[in-house]
């Protein structure tokens, strides 16, 4: 209530309570005055406050006290007028207390309403509330601001009148379905939503509803958010996005690039090692061969100067003698000497046939010529052939098992066993053994050699095949260290394979193992 109607309500009830006494003394009426009372009192309910209604309330009880007391000597009933006077006052205190009550009903109301209106004008958000034709009732200072219009040119209007107009004929649709089912909802989920300013602009907004009735007509609140702004974070957020997403597969192609130009060089790198590597061993390996061939030409030399001097000397000395005995009676020292001279030219023919194997086998200019042949009668003529070698009680033992015949090359089959039969002969002593045995079965031919010899250190074994290479035990026994290379190497023309087993003191064994050729 402003304050020209508050003055005016105060003017009424003094008039009304000083009326009230006028006419309570012209006509001596008690009860005409409290009824002037109980209005004053209810008068100042219209006044803001709570003194008003106070003043008036205590001011109408000593009014009334007073008439009571001024009229005393018409009133006969003293108890009837006493309950008459506190009746009154109770009504009088009862309306204070139910005027009070109205005012603090009207400060709680006036209340409400001031913040009401105060989250009106101040909101942030638009806020427009339509009636059910879709006219505009009430729009709020951020509204107005939001679209370009005042207040006045809204109201009245519809809604649509806020719309771009390419919605226009969907959404009078809409609103109708919204009335014949209403609720608290957000409009437009899943779809960007866009409003019309005063010049004809368009933006983004987001709109919530509500509604609520009065009168049983419905009115829809629609609570608008201008997200221009968002919107424009959003893209560029977008943007942003797609930039990094580019720069990511740009990043990846170059990392693909990278990773395969490192693989490349690691390629590279690896095969200029490998071939580095390669280059090494080759480069060891020439050495070691060089190596290997300057010690076995030391050796070749130290065993060759070693080998022909001595039967050379023999072969002078003998010669010499010889000539000393010209006379018939010395004819057995002639013949002695003579003997001589030619053990030791077969020692340096055998020298030098070892040398020509070597050399021929080293060339590659070795052919294997095939035969069928009988093995126990190819292994009787070997084993006659050798005993013209065999010292003083030594005897060799033949053993022939198996199929009678075998195809190979008998030239290459006849050295190889020459050579480990010489061997065995050799290194064993007067009236030792040796056995040679053979086996032929299921196109294989078997060939072990054993004798009761020297045998042969565990730690020779190894090189036992190599050139010129002799066991450390027979140093004094002639040789030249040919003739297991020579053995090894017919052995791998043939296709097959040799072991050897060696015990000092006890023996060695040798062992041939060959395929069968076959026949075309």
């Amino acid at each position: 209530m402003d304050r020209s109607n508050s003055g005016l309500m105060t003017f009424w009830a003094i008039l009304v309570f000083s009326f009230s006494l006028v006419l309570a003394f012209m006509f001596r009426d008690y009860q005409l005055a409290v009824s002037g009372l109980l209005l004053f009192i209810i008068l100042t309910a219209f006044i803001p406050g709570w003194r008003s209604t106070l003043l008036a309330g205590l001011s109408s009880m000593i009014v009334m006290t007073a008439l009571v007391i001024y009229f005393r000597d018409e009133n006969h009933n003293i108890t009837r007028a006493l309950l008459s006077q506190i009746y009154s006052l109770f009504v009088v205190v009862f309306s204070v207390i139910v005027i009070f009550y109205l005012k603090k009903m009207q400060q709680n109301f006036a209340y409400e309403k001031t913040h009401m209106a105060s989250l009106f004008e101040n909101a942030t958000e638009g806020i427009i509330l339509t009636d059910r034709s879709g006219k505009i009732v009430l729009v709020n200072p951020a509204a107005e601001r939001m679209f370009g219009y005042d207040a006045l040119d809204l109201v009245e209007e519809k809604v649509e009148k806020l719309i771009p107009m390419r919605f226009l004929n969907r959404h009078e649709g809409l609103r109708e379905g919204y009335y014949h089912n209403p609720g608290n909802r957000t409009m437009g989920t899943g779809r960007d939503l866009y409003a019309r300013r005063k010049d004809g602009s368009e933006f983004p907004v987001e709109v919530s509803l509500s509604h609520y009735f009065q009168r049983n007509e419905p009115f829809v609140i629609a609570f608008i958010v201008d997200i221009t702004a968002r919107k424009e974070i959003e893209k560029n957020l977008l943007r942003q996005k797609m930039e990094l997403e580019k720069i990511s597969d740009d990043i990846r192609k170059l990392n693909a690039d990278l990773e395969g130009k490192v693989e490349e060089r690691t390629l590279i790198l690896k095969e200029a090692l490998q071939k580095l590597e390669q280059s090494q061993t080759e480069l060891s390996e020439s050495l070691d061969k060089e190596k290997q061939l300057n010690e076995i030409k030391s050796r070749f030399v130290s065993m060759a100067s070693h080998e022909f001097r001595t039967p050379l000397s023999t072969i002078l000395s003998s010669a010499t003698l010889v000539s000393k005995y010209p006379q018939t009676e010395d004819f057995e020292k002639r013949e002695k000497h003579i003997r001589r001279i030619k053990d030791s030219v077969n020692h340096l023919n055998e020298l030098l046939e070892d040398f020509l194997s070597l050399g021929k086998l080293e060339e590659g200019k070795v052919g294997v010529t095939i035969t069928r042949f009988s093995v126990r009668d190819f292994i009787e003529d070997v084993v006659d052939e050798m005993k013209a070698m065999l010292k003083n009680g030594q005897e060799i033992l033949p053993e022939c098992t198996g199929d009678a015949q075998f195809i190979t090359d008998k030239r290459m089959l006849k050295n190889i066993i020459l050579n480990i039969l010489s061997n065995a002969i050799k290194f064993s002593g007067e009236g030792k053994r040796v056995w040679i045995q053979t086996i032929t079965r299921a196109d294989q031919l078997f060939i072990r050699v054993r004798d009761e010899g020297l045998g042969i250190p565990e730690e020779d074994l190894p090189h036992l095949f190599s050139t010129f290479y002799r066991a450390k035990n027979v140093s004094n026994i002639q040789g030249t260290g040919l003739g297991l290379p020579i053995v090894k190497r017919y052995v791998n023309l043939l296709g097959g394979e040799i072991h050897l087993k060696s015990e000092l003191e006890e023996g060695t064994e040798v062992t041939v193992e060959l395929p069968e050729y076959k026949e075309d």
